[in-house]
């Protein structure tokens, strides 16, 4: 079972489908963007509503209307997109099990709640590390990553598949 929902993934790659490899933002509608990358619209207009509230994109005036970023792409994290879609979720919630050993007699002994739990301890380590990795990456990062990867034309033909769907809209 994946920690983050689905919804991330489609968050992430829908803000960089909104930005090409030089860093310039093009408004898309929720529509195009689920046709582009052929996911449920009802569910990504959802996440675009998150991503409103969280101030990642803003909603643009225009024929169709759509959505824009709300910031320059270099300062969107991965971090931000997940706190955004997920919200804040803890990798670990410690029970205290250190706690209720059966050969405590419901009562640990001062030595056993000295100090923080080390299970949870380095629990709390992981998601600190994993965290401050999702925030080292940015949403332009990803999309540079994405079209030095891709055929030059790729920019092209998204371009022309967007144009294409606005002038039969």
């Amino acid at each position: 079972m994946a920690f983050y929902s689905s919804g991330v993934e489609y968050g992430i790659h829908s803000l960089m489908s909104m930005v090409d490899a030089n860093g310039s933002h093009r408004d898309m509608s929720v529509r195009e963007l689920a046709e582009l990358q052929n996911v449920p619209y009802d569910y990504l207009a959802k996440i675009f509503t998150r991503l409103s509230r969280a101030g990642l994109v803003v909603s643009s005036e225009g024929k169709g209307g759509g959505f824009r970023l709300a910031r320059a792409s270099e300062l969107i994290t991965v971090l931000d997109i997940v706190h955004a879609i997920d919200g804040q979720k803890s990798l670990f919630e410690c029970k205290e099990i250190r706690q209720r050993l059966a050969l405590f007699d419901e009562t640990p002994p001062a030595w056993v709640c000295d100090g923080p739990c080390g299970v949870r301890s380095v629990m709390d380590s992981a998601q600190q590390r994993m965290e401050e990795e999702l925030s080292r990456h940015t949403v332009l990062d990803l999309a540079r990553k994405m079209h030095r990867k891709a055929p030059e034309t790729f920019t092209i033909e998204v371009k022309t598949w967007i144009a294409n769907r606005r002038s039969q809209a």
